[in-house]
């Protein structure tokens, strides 16, 4: 018979769920300098800082997955999870994520050996990354499943620059859009998996509470960037700026 009292049972995968989508109020969609670019408000030198900011999470996330494959001891877990390695890094004739990104650089202006030398990367945004990293490096495979959730919430960003970006920023190449076009229905693949496993191995109270506190972790990461990117680029006025060159 389980004595635990009521309010310290498990929830169900349904209200584990909830809680977990619910942390979508917190997604960096609502930051401020998304905000502002969702409504046409950037410069843009506020959108190449963005841009090229945004790249080092892009570049990252395929160690990111090589280091949950290096803790993962599921072959089948494995045999799923290293599609998201070559979504990014790409395969055959499928450029991938990371050279849809240098397109995008290229299409708002960033030059790309200015792009990949990764000289504009601001030491907070590039501290908030490799943290993010070695999370994955460190934890149990599972939790590092778990803090890859932010996907949930991606499919809507995606969806917003596509439709307000050819209307705000014409200057703006077209084309340079693929990398959000691509990632609609690659997240919502990726969230599937991801759900699956948080769903069956997080399946304590405490467990579960310490998923929501993961997936909290992530979410700071990516607001933490945004926030270091708004100090950087406060107005149109300011240049093009990061590391030492």
């Amino acid at each position: 018979m389980n004595m635990n009292p009521p309010d310290l049972m498990p929830w169900t995968h349904v209200e584990f769920e909830e809680r977990l989508r619910a942390k979508g109020d917190r997604y960096h969609i609502h930051h401020p300098f998304n905000v502002r670019m969702r409504n046409g408000q950037l410069s843009p030198t506020q959108i190449r800082g963005w841009v090229a900011n945004r790249f080092y999470y892009q570049v990252c996330i395929p160690l990111k997955d090589a280091a949950i494959l290096s803790n993962c001891d599921d072959r089948e877990t494995r045999r799923r999870w290293m599609v998201r390695i070559l979504d990014h890094d790409g395969f055959g004739d499928n450029a991938g994520g990371i050279e849809a990104w240098t397109r995008l650089g290229e299409a708002v202006g960033i030059a790309r050996e200015d792009l990949l030398s990764l000289r504009y990367v601001l030491p907070p945004v590039k501290f908030a990354v490799d943290a993010y990293v070695n999370f994955a490096r460190r934890a149990p495979w599972q939790e590092a499943v778990c803090s890859s959730l932010t996907e949930m919430f991606a499919p809507e960003i995606h969806k917003e620059r596509l439709a307000n970006w050819p209307t705000h920023y014409q200057w703006i190449e077209p084309e340079g859009l693929g990398y959000f076009r691509s990632r609609i229905s690659l997240a919502q693949r990726d969230v599937e998996h991801g759900l699956e496993v948080t769903l069956n191995h997080f399946t304590t109270r405490a467990a579960q509470g310490r998923a929501l506190d993961i997936l909290q972790f992530k979410l700071d990461i990516l607001w933490s960037m945004l926030d270091a990117i708004e100090r950087a680029y406060p107005d149109s006025a300011t240049e093009l700026q990061g590391q030492s060159a």
